[in-house]
């Protein structure tokens, strides 16, 4: 999907001559007369925007002020300044303030064109450097995953709920569905966040390591135990432990990580006395795991304590409405990796790819644009830079249209709210109506107690942004206890 980029300006020529150049570059383009305006499309979670071209001088709000608002508001929103002057105090202060980039009128086409590349790229490789130091310190979150869809929204709330308490979960999905992703961000949102997260693929450990990559050994505890290693329990000890595809693991070793579980110790190959460890168990698998139960393949008491809290992850395929910003995100991660310029995916790809049948799920998309950027040879990824997928569907004419997204990629799309008449939100009072700040406050209130100061679902329910919604609890004065908020 094409970038938007908003031009504010008070000069209705330059706003004409910019979004010229910015559409004509390929871009998409929304304008405004003046900083009021601007910084509430920018922040706007329904309209969205992607860079900002912002006027130094204007009436009223001006340039310098409406950049300190958006960079208070939206401080991952890349902003460039347009000026008729060109003193070096100015430039200092817009960069000081946020700016990331300075362009003295007459701007030229296509020195503004370079310059939105730019800041793209730049705001895609912060992003990408803010992603991987989240995951690497264990503190990923629910607002980290792309779920715009209907269905994704019911895992986020049980996610949530997960988070809250050390409960075992137990995640389902076809191979490739983001199985980890959703584990990792239980554990970002619990207590346990910043602590260790450690992976454990019990379908690829070879039968005989099984004991010792799990609980450890002692060193000459066997034939090639030449040092001592504590096993991945002790390793996630105060954290998690995410065994995938647990399933797989063999029946003997069944009994001994019920054991583990059950009496919070692990006994080491080799080791004298057991090793105390404080871990919470999210596993996860791709296989029936009732059905597995009753085939003699899995230990039904083991499958009662792992499946206390089950999370089921949809399909790409039916989750189809996430694909567009899916395929944005991929595009930005592989820019920032391989050191690319994608600026993101044609319609007609966002079109073919949105048809496909993905039996691979997120995995194999993620593959398929890692190639297609790899590949690609303009500024959009075209649909013959996916061979594999357009060669297998029908013409891309008769392909249904692209699933619409109201909200950017790590939003939740709102819905509306429906309030019964005589309801709790009285709209008149002594035989008038309240004015509309007062209902709002009061809706906003409603919504807060009604969803427990879960801020995420109040800011789905309502349809307004999430920092819109923070700024109207600070200025209504309806604060809520952190420790009670779930996002």
């Amino acid at each position: 999907m094409a970038k938007t980029v908003l031009v504010i300006d008070d000069d209705p020529t330059q706003r004409r001559l910019l979004s010229a150049a910015v559409e004509k570059a390929g871009f998409a383009c929304r304008t405004a007369p003046d900083g009021e305006t601007g910084v509430a499309i920018a922040t706007d979670a329904n309209a969205g925007a992607d860079v900002v071209l912002l006027d130094l001088t204007m009436p009223g709000l001006s340039g310098m002020e409406t950049l300190e608002m958006l960079t208070e508001r939206r401080p991952d929103l890349p902003v460039i300044m347009l000026t008729a002057t060109s003193g070096i105090d100015t430039i200092v202060a817009a960069m000081r303030t946020g700016a990331v980039d300075f362009i003295v009128k007459p701007a030229n086409p296509e020195r503004v064109v370079v310059s939105i590349r730019n800041a793209l790229k730049l705001s895609s490789l912060t992003g990408e450097v803010k992603r991987l130091t989240r995951k690497a310190e264990g503190g990923m979150g629910f607002d980290d995953m792309i779920a715009s869809a209907p269905i994704m929204r019911q895992v986020l709330r049980l996610g949530q709920r997960a988070a809250a308490s050390d409960i075992p979960v137990l995640i389902l999905g076809e191979s490739g569905v983001g199985k980890e992703v959703i584990a990792r961000c239980i554990q970002g949102a619990s207590d346990r966040s910043g602590k260790p997260f450690i992976s454990v693929n019990c379908g690829a450990i070879p039968e005989n390591l099984v004991e010792s990559i799990l609980f450890g050994h002692e060193k000459g505890a066997f034939t090639g135990a030449v040092s001592r290693s504590p096993g991945k329990f002790v390793e996630a000890d105060g954290g998690t432990l995410f065994l995938d595809e647990v399933g797989e693991l063999p029946l003997d070793m069944q009994v001994k990580l019920l054991r583990a579980l059950q009496e919070g110790e692990v006994d080491p190959v080799g080791a004298r006395r057991p090793v105390k460890v404080d871990v919470r168990i999210i596993s996860a698998t791709n296989r029936d795991l009732a059905q597995r139960v009753k085939d003699g393949a899995f230990r039904e008491d083991l499958f009662y304590r792992l499946n206390v809290f089950p999370v089921e992850m949809p399909s790409l395929r039916e989750r189809v409405e996430d694909v567009p910003a899916l395929v944005d995100h991929f595009i930005a991660r592989f820019n920032a990796s391989e050191g690319t310029r994608i600026l993101g995916a044609a319609d007609e790809t966002l079109k073919m790819l949105c048809a496909f049948d993905w039996p691979g799920n997120v995995r194999q998309l993620e593959n398929a644009v890692f190639r297609a950027v790899v590949l690609c040879e303009s500024e959009f990824l075209q649909p013959h830079d996916f061979p594999q997928i357009s060669g297998v569907l029908p013409e891309i004419a008769s392909l249904p249209d692209v699933p619409s997204q109201s909200v950017p990629a790590n939003d939740v799309a709102p819905a509306r709210v429906s309030l019964p008449s005589g309801g709790p939100i009285s709209i008149i009072e002594d035989g008038e109506v309240r004015s509309l700040t007062d209902v709002e406050r009061d809706l906003i209130a409603f919504a807060i107690e009604h969803y427990a100061g879960h801020m995420s679902e109040v800011s789905r329910r309502l349809g307004i942004g999430r920092s819109t919604l923070y700024r109207k609890v600070r200025e209504y004065g309806l604060e809520q206890d952190p420790k009670k908020e779930a996002s």
